[in-house]
């Protein structure tokens, strides 16, 4: 039985090739860390998002320089690109001429009503859909005024409006994120959106931290919502290399058997049984398999004798110990081998598998 509630019904869009919203599966996207205008190094970094399953990508547009490199990195990626901008409506613009395939923006500090009208008809000439990101830590004054403070009715109230403008403008075609750096408030101002609109919702925990708190937090937070069924689309936010981000991003969604991406590796927590050096093998087993496509379970245990057992619903396994390796299928054990041979053992009946 699954822990995830039904999935609440959103309008669909599409970004670039990608359908995010209504039954469309959720995307996972991260975004560039790199200098925009640096295409060689920007379009290398989206490549290795793109092998280990990168589906959306966002860029920084802090200038114009980066909003014309657009042009250049997309000739290079197959994946949608986003164009992220804050405050110049100039950029929006001129990214979205370069060929994003979609916006980022905060209505509310582009500027000027007549800004935005100039984004949104650029926007909806070109079929490009927008993005309304409310961060807690860039609130108007009026709004923290109001609401004394950073609440998450006060990070509703920042969307609802910026909504309004654009739905003035007879644009419709949004998605919306709720991020704050802490759990409690992303996962209420999205339970309190969520209830009163239908646009998709781009989700996740922002300024998350290093690896371990990011981790802990995008988990809990994207967890949380993803099984009341709220979210169409997750990005984690990690101070990590972006394909981190991805892959934490598919863990997670992996966990709550919403999507399978791939090989998933299970293996034991080590004790005092266990005789090899699991963590090397697993880190060793995770990084050649990075890329993947084939959904298998694979498991990887330190105990020869409770090891297959533990791991019998997996579909493809190895466990060592005192100097011996087995290889077992489904909690079976189909053959014997030298210990020293578990990692080549394992990727070459991965590769047996995959070819069924």
């Amino acid at each position: 039985m699954s822990l995830v509630q039904t999935r609440k019904k959103t309008r669909t869009l599409r970004v670039g090739g990608v359908p995010v919203g209504g039954d469309a599966p959720i995307p996972v996207q991260s975004m560039t860390n790199t200098r925009t205008e640096d295409v060689a190094a920007t379009v290398a970094q989206i490549h290795r998002l793109e092998e280990v399953g990168c589906e959306i990508v966002r860029v920084a547009v802090p200038g114009m320089e980066a909003a014309e490199a657009i042009a250049a990195i997309k000739k290079e990626i197959t994946i949608p690109l986003i164009a992220d901008i804050h405050f110049d409506h100039r950029l929006a613009i001129a990214a979205a001429e370069h060929g994003a395939d979609a916006l980022r923006i905060n209505p509310g500090n582009i500027g000027s009503r007549e800004k935005v009208i100039k984004v949104v008809s650029c926007a909806k000439e070109r079929g490009l859909p927008i993005r309304i990101g409310v961060n807690a830590g860039s609130l108007s004054q009026e709004i923290l005024d109001r609401f004394d403070g950073v609440t998450p009715e006060a990070m509703v109230a920042s969307a609802m409006e910026n909504i309004r403008i654009l739905e003035e403008l007879d644009f419709f075609d949004i998605k919306i994120s709720l991020k704050a750096s802490d759990v409690t408030r992303t996962v209420e101002a999205y339970r309190l959106l969520s209830g009163q609109v239908d646009y998709p919702l781009h989700v996740g925990v922002t300024e998350a931290g290093s690896l371990f708190p990011g981790v802990v937090k995008s988990s809990i937070g994207i967890g949380m919502l993803l099984a009341e069924g709220i979210g169409d689309t997750i990005r984690v936010s990690l101070t990590r290399d972006p394909v981190e981000e991805i892959r934490v991003g598919q863990e997670i969604l992996k966990s709550l058997e919403l999507r399978r991406f791939g090989p998933e590796i299970v293996s034991c927590p080590t004790c005092g049984r266990c005789n090899i050096d699991l963590f090397s093998i697993v880190e060793q087993v995770e990084q050649a398999l990075l890329g993947r496509k084939t959904p298998v379970k694979i498991a990887i245990m330190g105990c020869v004798v409770n090891g297959p057992g533990e791991a019998r619903e997996a579909d493809i396994g190895v466990a060592g110990g005192h100097g011996i390796g087995i290889l077992f299928e489904k909690g079976k054990v189909v053959k014997k081998f030298p210990e020293d041979q578990l990692v080549e053992v394992l990727l070459a009946a991965i590769d047996a598998f995959e070819k069924k």
